[in-house]
C-alpha cells in the first residue's frame, strides 16, 4: 500500500528525526527525503514544530502498540512481564538503527520544560509508567507507582548508557537490579 504525502512526509521527519536529531534536521532535507516541496509539507505541517509533534505522537502511539506486543508475547504474568519489559528493551537495544529514545534524545533538545515538544516527550514517560504501575498493582506491589518509577529510572538509564556505549549490556544489568526491586516490592 503506498503512502499518502502527508504520511511520506511524516516518514521521512521520523527517520531524519532520529538518525541525525530534531534541531539538526532542516526543513529542505525532509523535503528532499520525502520527495516533495516545502508548499507540501507546509500545507500538512504549518510549522516545523507542529512535524516535530506528530512524530513524536506517532512514535509514542508506534511504540506503545509494537512495545506491548512485544511484552505480551513473552510473559502471561504481570511479573514476569514487569522482567521481560527488560528483555524487550534489550533486544530493541539491539538492532543497529538505535539512536536512543527519541523522547529522551527529544526532551535534550528541547530542555525547557514548558515547551510542548519536551512535554510530550515527559508524558511518553508518564504513560510508561503508568503501564508499570498497573504490572505493578496487578502482581501485589507494596507500593506500584514507587516500583514503576524505580524501574523506569533504570531503563532510561540502560537505554542513554547503551547509547553512550553500544554493546554495553545495559539492559542485562539493569534488569538484575529490577529483580532485586521488584522481588523486595512484593515481600508482605
Amino acid at each position: 500500500m503506498s503512502l499518502t504525502l502527508q504520511e511520506r512526509i511524516l516518514q521521512a521527519a521520523t527517520e531524519l528525526f532520529y538518525s541525525q536529531g530534531i534541531r539538526a534536521t532542516g526543513v529542505d532535507t525532509i523535503v528532499k527525503a520525502a520527495n516533495t516541496t516545502k508548499m507540501s509539507l507546509y500545507k500538512y505541517f504549518p510549522s516545523k514544530d507542529d512535524l516535530i509533534l506528530s512524530f513524536l505522537r506517532k512514535r509514542d502511539a508506534d511504540f506503545n502498540v509494537w512495545f506491548v506486543e512485544q511484552v505480551n508475547s513473552r510473559a502471561d504474568a504481570p511479573k514476569t512481564k514487569l522482567l521481560a519489559i527488560f528483555d524487550v528493551i534489550e533486544e530493541w537495544m539491539a538492532i543497529p538503527e538505535f539512536r536512543g529514545c527519541a523522547f529522551i534524545n527529544a526532551a535534550a533538545e528541547f530542555p525547557i520544560e514548558g515547551n510542548p515538544v519536551h512535554q510530550v516527550s515527559a508524558e511518553f514517560y508518564d504513560n510508561f509508567r503508568g503501564y508499570m504501575s498497573s504490572l505493578a498493582q496487578e502482581c501485589g506491589a507494596k507500593s506500584p507507582e514507587m516500583l514503576a518509577l524505580q524501574l523506569s529510572l533504570l531503563i532510561e538509564g540502560a537505554i542513554v548508557s547503551e547509547q553512550m556505549k553500544r554493546h554495553s549490556g545495559s539492559a542485562s544489568h539493569a534488569k538484575q537490579a529490577a529483580i532485586i526491586l521488584i522481588n523486595e516490592s512484593l515481600l508482605n
